[in-house]
């Protein structure tokens, strides 16, 4: 069995001579939650509408599953997707539009009832199965379409912008609810919202013009396993001693201005709590420790990565 869930291969795709696809490979994890990161315009939608089959690709190829390109009789109830502008017939009611959309899985009437019902509880929408959908809020419409994704549980679900107009202690569940599935699913993530990509995501590709610039687990990306940082009270610490405490393959960076210790560490080798074992005694003792951060967060990163590429871009006219 092949280890990745989507297997995307120097996609393109043309409207006329502009290229919205410019050869994106990207190869997704089984079982992990992959979050997709880019400008407006980057390519993210029009990739998953590729993937989904409501795009024809100009060149390239897709392989979902280990079964090639989206095939609706080979694929059936093994898939789903949530676009970003989807809505829902307003005449319709939650419970007979999900089994309506469970029959078309494949499930019979009977499971697909009790997988709605189970779907419609979890997104906490148990009490309106035979509300009007004209009656339900933006927000409350939005988690029946997530409900709808996850009906006979398909072992890959896109999901484009699915936190988008629901309130704080929604956004909060449905977090949960997506990380409940990731062990038996494979879930893949568009977002502008950076802190829901690093609160929910294992991995994590930057798409930029098309293509995929980066893509890495969220730990690496953020140094969450091999970057510590300590924000100093006052006094500047004794680099040369700490530097012949700490094991081999340890660095150590300052920034007075900031009073930041930065410790950069390999990961393969030791742990966050081994150096803080290290370091925490004598930065207690000398400088006093306001606080201490594991790396840095996605947003930062991001911001990095993209001040870099617009550097390098216009490096050429200085």
């Amino acid at each position: 069995m092949t280890t990745s869930a989507l297997d995307i291969r120097d996609l393109v795709k043309c409207y006329g001579a502009r290229r919205a696809l410019d050869g994106l490979t990207l190869s997704v994890p089984r079982h992990t939650v992959t979050g997709l990161v880019g400008s407006n315009g980057a390519g993210k939608t029009t990739m998953m509408m590729t993937v989904a089959g409501f795009l024809r690709p100009t060149s390239g190829s897709v392989n979902l599953l280990g079964q090639g390109p989206f095939d609706a009789e080979i694929h059936k109830g093994r898939f789903a997707i949530l676009p970003q502008d989807s809505d829902l017939p307003l005449a319709s009611r939650p419970l007979e539009l999900l089994v309506h959309y469970g029959r078309l899985q494949g499930l019979r009437r009977a499971a697909a009832e009790q997988s709605a019902k189970a779907m419609l509880d979890a997104v906490h929408l148990g009490d309106r199965l035979n509300s009007p959908i004209r009656a339900l809020s933006h927000g409350m419409r939005k988690r029946v379409m997530m409900a709808q994704c996850f009906i006979g549980s398909p072992d890959l679900v896109l999901l484009d912008e699915p936190l988008s107009g629901l309130d704080p202690i929604e956004v909060a569940h449905m977090r949960g609810f997506i990380l409940q599935r990731k062990t038996h699913q494979t879930i893949m993530i568009s977002s502008h919202n950076l802190h829901d990509i690093e609160q929910v995501c294992d991995h994590v590709a930057f798409v930029e013009k098309g293509r995929t610039v980066r893509f890495a687990r969220i730990d690496e990306l953020t140094g969450k396993s091999n970057i510590l940082s300590y924000q100093l009270a006052g006094t500047p610490p004794d680099i040369p001693a700490l530097m012949a405490a700490l094991p081999g393959g340890a660095t150590l960076d300052f920034n007075p201005a900031k009073l930041t210790l930065i410790c950069r560490y390999p990961s393969a080798t030791f742990e966050p709590q081994e150096i803080n074992q290290i370091l925490l005694p004598p930065l207690q003792a000398q400088c006093g420790l306001i606080a201490i951060t594991q790396g840095s967060s996605l947003e930062d990163e991001y911001l990095k990565h993209s001040l870099r590429a617009k550097d390098k871009r216009y490096s050429h006219l200085n």
